[in-house]
């Protein structure tokens, strides 16, 4: 008889199909670690940004951050904004058009995708795989990878290009994607049952004929942990329990608005409005780090080259089709709209991570080292140059935070008043290889890296 694998040193409550990892808590001191672990995630942007609207003028300490950041200002102590990272594996390098398919299958693998619309997909291992394939059997999920897309996995998409480089961030193999998941009922079954899809329908199915909550299979098990723990423990027990109940409820309530609408073809669970789908998959990355399910993600929040509309904020035009702007001040000025928007579900995530508590009272965020960026700078011009990166937390490991680094050794001309370049960027394997190093994860190269980072 096979042994189910030990993911975690933290306590887990079981039920009916539940296997609900839990935070650390003082009470149980035996299975505390010494060090807190440090988790690492991506956030992909699509089609670029309008970059002087984005990136800070002046490099050094951040202060005041530009209109399409401001969402963040009041999180720009754990920010970085790292400029001057590139991604020339991107660039077309003699394989003609199909720059947002390449942006997205050479984010984290800085590798060249071959350009083919079949089977014989080859890219390179990403650098969260990497990191999965030494720490992931620490931890329920080895990763866990998230998009706000559905799946696709073959069939031609980006001129000439596989579907699959173009829906996929991360790669297990240079030919196998992480599928990621965009179905938030299918994300909470993962965390919190028993990680194998038909056992965790099933068991949800049964609990929905019910009618009880996935947390009532795990009350009986909860009574007896909490009698082990002290009061300020319990209150930290109960806190998790609810937020995973409400986590739940939200689930519900957008399945049970999607019953109502006939014409509704998405899978159970999907929320109709983009915003709420955004925070609820961050929602769901927040809790998987707090109750340590995974310590490492990615999210997909729309695959290079969406044309997705955004009316809920006045821009009625696809993303694609503005991000081509032709230098038209009212298409840039609705561009750096949809970058605002983004930053704010990213500061919605990096609010949670920030307000959440570690046992020795410290903040997640500060556990966390979150790269929030996309594959694309100048989306007029399929640019991979200079590309947009944000880097978020990670104070308690080391991680310098509240600056703006420009690793092409930009600079901010005083006289001008224009941020001007001196030389060319380096590789954002680079900057992989170095997350890979605070991690725990030594690698000595990766894609088309040419040394590591380790001023971040």
């Amino acid at each position: 008889m096979m042994r189910s694998p030990k993911f975690s040193r933290r306590s887990i409550l079981r039920g009916l199909g539940v296997s609900l990892a839990l935070p650390y808590m003082e009470s149980l001191g035996s299975t505390l670690p010494k060090t807190i672990p440090l988790r690492m995630g991506f956030t992909y942007i699509p089609n670029g940004v309008i970059m002087d609207k984005w990136r800070p003028q002046k490099t050094g300490v951040l202060r005041e951050l530009p209109n399409s950041l401001k969402p963040l200002q009041n999180l720009k102590d754990d920010l970085q904004v790292l400029s001057g990272l590139d991604h020339t594996k991107a660039n077309a390098n003699g394989d003609g058009a199909g720059d947002h398919a390449r942006a997205n299958a050479t984010f984290l693998t800085g590798c060249q995708a071959k350009k083919t619309g079949g089977k014989d997909i080859r890219i390179g291992v990403s650098v969260d795989q990497i990191a999965a394939g030494v720490i992931g059997n620490h931890t329920k999920l080895p990763s866990l990878e998230l998009s706000c897309d559905g799946v696709r996995r073959s069939g031609k998409c980006d001129s000439g290009y596989s579907c699959a480089y173009q829906y996929n961030l991360s790669w297990k193999t240079e030919s196998m994607p992480m599928v990621p998941e965009s179905n938030p009922r299918l994300v909470f079954e993962r965390l919190f049952g028993q990680s194998n899809s038909f056992i965790d329908r099933q068991n949800q199915l049964k609990r929905n004929g019910l009618n009880k909550s996935i947390l009532d299979f795990a009350l009986e098990d909860a009574a007896r942990l909490k009698k082990r723990l002290g009061k300020t423990d319990q209150g930290k027990l109960n806190e998790y329990l609810t937020s995973v109940r409400e986590l739940e409820k939200r689930i519900e309530r957008d399945e049970n608005q999607r019953a109502n609408l006939s014409d509704f073809k998405s899978p159970d669970g999907i929320p109709g409005n983009y915003k709420d789908h955004l925070r609820i998959m961050f929602d769901m990355m927040a809790i998987a780090y707090q109750s340590d399910s995974t310590r490492i993600s990615s999210f997909l929040m729309a695959h290079d080259g969406s044309n997705r509309s955004f009316r809920d904020i006045g821009v009625p035009e696809g993303h694609h089709s503005l991000s081509h702007h032709r230098n038209d001040p009212n298409m840039i000025k609705k561009l750096a709209r949809i970058d605002h928007f983004y930053s704010e579900q990213f500061a919605y995530f990096l609010e949670k991570l920030a307000t959440t508590k570690e046992m020795d009272g410290s903040r997640l965020i500060d556990h966390c080292m979150i790269i929030l960026g996309s594959g694309i700078s100048d989306g007029n011009l399929h640019r991979h140059s200079d590309l947009p990166v944000l880097l978020a937390g990670g104070k308690s490991h080391g991680l310098q935070t509240g600056r703006h680094h420009d690793f092409s050794e930009g600079r901010y001309n005083e006289g001008t008043n224009k941020f001007t370049k001196n030389s060319v960027g380096v590789p954002m394997t680079n900057l992989h290889l170095g997350l890979l190093d605070k991690i725990g994860v030594r690698a000595k190269h990766m894609g088309d890296s040419t040394g590591m980072i380790v001023n971040i």
